[in-house]
């Protein structure tokens, strides 16, 4: 398994070709417009989604190639110059270098990122008119479009806003092309009570003479492409819902001509003064941009027959991929590869709202790098949080949970835990050490090792789901199973008790960890390509080549299913450390008052606290401070300080003081000396189990305690109960007079930590039972009506699901 380099963004790769006889994959995501930094919301939408597929192709030994640029002709261009006072060229050249630096640092793989305001995009862009005009398509009308005297100009489609003529929606800064409320297409003279964007007064309608492409005369063949590739290519439902809406009102001629001056020039005398349209022009930048990685570019987008086409845009983009441009290619009359398959998210919301470029809201991609956050973290959150069939939602805590649940507890954990143990020198301190030297020992006999034959047997199946999952270009449900493995790797950890094995039975020791290595530099290869920088990393741990490979060619899938063979007996791994670090409330909170409000709003703070700080500085600087003898003294410190360190100490009461585990009883008997009590055993993930003693004799019978999981609540102060030492707790919901267990879900490792969501501290030692934290915590532990135990209304979570209880509700837990 392994031979496809792990890269980022900047790398300039050999030009690739299509290669008869291998699948040859042509990746696009919708051209980022030039006119503003990309926030979070295109980063999923298009590039990063892409990146995904992109780089999954290249691990399964796929020839396959990612275009991308920037969109850089238009109105919005021309209108950001204006408000900067600069040339539209000026524009593009600052913002298409903000976007490159933003997509590197989040190693967006493009084979080439270029834009639209070249050469090429002129030459292919005029090349394709000349054609539709040989052949008919494109029809010569007068139109009315608002002209603003006060500028002595054709105000183009954004140069308008007004109130969305659109029945119900009324919404009153439509612009001239599409509302952004509701999402309808526009004409500029459909707005009610329009005004010019640039000096706001009211504009009057003028003929003027465009161009348009008769879609109405094409859409037989339209039709036709679309409802054999929209099943051929398994489009996703928003894509062909929005597609059919456009059908279903009728195909009307669209204008491809704009009376504006950045642009590619329309090749007619009669229109010399006019450019394309942008949405005529800007699919065709895929096209071109092409044409800039390889003069050859033909081959790939002349090549029906041997090259596929997958695009990724946002909702808002599909009409124009599945109406427009394979209108403007189809008209062509030439072989062109037309789109197989596309991905169309829906809009990621941020916080209480929507993010928007044009009014600055919400985290930008600059902003990500300047928090520093790493990236693998940014990119993990967007892909699980990616809104595939609807609209999803960024929060700060929800990236906080993720991030320490899911990467930190479980992912960084597993891989942490089995390296560390692998890297440990058996020969250091008192003879009584552990580990392997960092060698990977070898492990005959692990076929037939029942837990590890077990494993693999779950660890085979996921794989099988991982790639149907990443093929149908389901990434977020690949990216679950990956992190499903993760999860099956703990609870294997946690079976087999690998730190016993190691004392007790050596060679079945060695079969855990060789299994538990591989199946680490599987997760690598899996996750790669969400997170590179993170497999990267793995990768070195582990002390092998950056480069990963899932091919079918190469056996890699087959020997995914035998984990302990991915890494060589004598193989010698690098040095461990931990690969995530915990985000702490204070942080979050830090964040989110960060990034409230719009870009402007964050400036004036910004601004305003600048100079609050100078004032205070210079108060500071011209305060003298004395004692009650008029002697000048230093600033109270010692004072001051046993309050600070007594605030410190005084912590929040929140429930993740509590060192709740989950459990499994593994001997349990009744107390020689009580009969109401039991005597348990239970196994809490440490190396010995713990003595716990329970008044539970009444409730539930001797055998139903045998080998239960548990929910243990680990850091109560141990109490002497009957002469028996209790060290823990057993977590039961009761009524009157009924009591029952509160059950972790079937898969949940054993030592797991039982989280809920939104708190991620770290549990105290030891309560103090003077502080009465678990007291106060205790009265608002409930099983509700759906049988769920919870603090409040939050779930006792674990990574295999929420814990319940039998049959009581409304009960509470003790």
């Amino acid at each position: 398994m392994g031979d496809v380099p792990i890269s980022g963004g900047a790398d300039r790769k050999p030009v690739k070709l299509p290669i008869p006889g291998k699948r040859n994959i042509l990746i696009t995501s919708a051209l980022p417009y030039v006119n503003n930094v990309p926030h979070l919301g295109n980063i999923i939408g298009c590039v990063l989604s892409a990146d995904v597929y992109a780089r999954f192709c290249r691990s399964r030994g796929y020839n396959a190639i990612y275009i991308c640029g920037t969109d850089e002709y238009g109105t919005a261009t021309e209108t950001k110059a204006m408000e900067e006072n600069c040339t539209p060229k000026e524009i593009c050249d600052k913002y298409h270098a903000i976007h490159k630096d933003v997509y590197e640092w989040f190693n967006i793989s493009f084979d080439e990122f270029g834009r639209t305001s070249t050469p090429q995009q002129t030459e292919v862009c005029q090349a394709i008119f000349n054609k539709l005009l040989d052949n008919k398509w494109l029809s010569e009308n007068t139109m009315q479009q608002l002209y603003c005297d006060t500028c002595s100009k054709f105000l183009a489609d954004r140069l308008v806003e007004g109130t969305c003529p659109t029945p119900g929606c009324n919404y009153d800064s439509a612009r001239g092309d599409q509302c952004e409320k509701c999402g309808k297409l526009l004409n500029p003279t459909e707005l009610i009570n329009p005004r010019c964007k640039v000096c706001a007064t009211s504009p009057r309608i003028r003929d003027t003479d465009h161009l348009f492409l008769e879609l109405p005369l094409l859409e037989g063949k339209l039709r036709e492409y679309i409802s054999t590739m929209s099943v051929a290519g398994s489009w996703s439902q928003n894509a062909i819902h929005a597609t059919n809406a456009w059908l279903k009102e009728g195909l009307r001629q669209r204008c491809i001509t704009r009376d504006l001056k950045w642009g590619v020039p329309v090749p007619l005398e009669k229109f010399k003064d006019k450019v394309f349209y942008v949405w005529f022009d800007a699919p065709i930048g895929y096209v071109s941009i092409t044409n800039c990685y390889t003069q050859e570019w033909e081959k790939w987008w002349k090549n029906p027959d041997h090259v596929e086409l997958y695009q990724f845009m946002g909702k808002d983009n599909v009409p124009f991929h599945t109406v427009m441009f394979p209108s403007t290619l189809i008209g062509t009359g030439e072989n062109w590869t037309m789109m197989k398959t596309i991905s169309v998210t829906e809009y990621l919301n941020y916080e209480a709202g929507k993010f928007s470029k044009s009014k600055g809201i919400g985290v930008f991609g600059n902003d990500a790098k300047d928090t520093n956050i790493p990236v693998e973290v940014w990119r993990y959150y967007l892909l699980t949080n990616r809104p595939e069939v609807s609209d999803t939602l960024f929060t700060w805590a929800d990236l906080q949970a993720k991030l320490n649940s899911e990467l930190l507890n479980n992912l960084g954990n597993f891989i942490n835990r089995v390296l560390s143990f692998v890297a440990k020198d058996p020969d250091s301190g008192s003879g009584k050490g552990s580990g392997y030297n960092s060698i990977i020992p070898d492990a005959p006999g692990a076929e037939s090792h029942p837990l590890t034959k077990a494993l693999a047997e779950k660890v085979g199946n996921y794989v099988d789901q991982y790639v149907d999952a990443m093929e149908k270009v389901k990434l977020k449900q690949g990216l679950k199973i990956a992190m499903s493995i993760s999860g099956e790797g703990n609870a294997y950890l946690q079976e087999s008790q690998f730190w016993k094995l190691y004392k007790e039975d050596l060679p079945s020791c060695s079969i855990v960890m060789k299994t538990s290595v591989g199946l680490v530099y599987l997760l690598a290869c899996l996750l790669e390509p969400f997170m590179p920088s993170f497999s990267l990393e793995v990768l070195k741990q582990l002390n092998l080549p950056p480069q990963v490979s899932l091919s079918d060619e190469k056996g890699d899938i087959v020997k995914a299913k035998s984990p302990w063979n991915i890494i060589p007996a004598g193989h010698k791994i690098g040095t461990p450390v931990p690969l995530f670090k915990e985000l702490k409330d204070e942080e979050v909170e830090f964040f989110r008052n960060k990034f409230a409000g719009s870009q402007a709003d964050r400036a004036d703070r910004a601004v305003k606290e600048e100079a609050e700080a100078k004032k205070l500085t210079e108060k500071l600087k011209n305060t003298k401070i004395a004692d009650k003898s008029g002697k000048k003294e230093r600033p109270a410190k010692s004072a001051g300080e046993p309050k600070a360190k007594a605030a410190a100490v005084e912590k929040e009461v929140t429930i993740d003081r509590l060192d709740i585990r989950v459990g499994v009883i593994k001997e349990v008997q009744k107390h020689p000396d009580a009969d109401s009590l039991y005597v348990e055993k239970i196994d809490v993930g440490e190396e010995q189990p713990r003595t716990v003693v329970s008044g539970l004799v009444k409730y539930i019978p001797l055998e139903e305690m045998q080998n239960r999981k548990v929910c243990v609540l680990c850091n109560l102060k141990p109490a002497t109960m009957r002469g028996i030492k209790s060290q823990a707790m057993v977590l039961c919901a009761s009524t009157i007079d009924k009591v029952e267990l509160v059950e972790p879900p079937e898969g949940a490792a054993v030592g797991e930590r039982v989280t809920f969501a939104g708190f991620v501290g770290e549990p105290d030692d030891v309560l103090n039972p003077k502080k009465k934290v678990w007291e106060t915590l205790q009265v608002d532990l409930h099983s509700d009506k759906n049988l769920v135990a919870c603090y409040k209304d939050l779930p006792f979570t674990t990574s295999a699901g929420v814990c319940k209880v039998s049959s009581i509700s409304d009960g509470t837990i003790r």
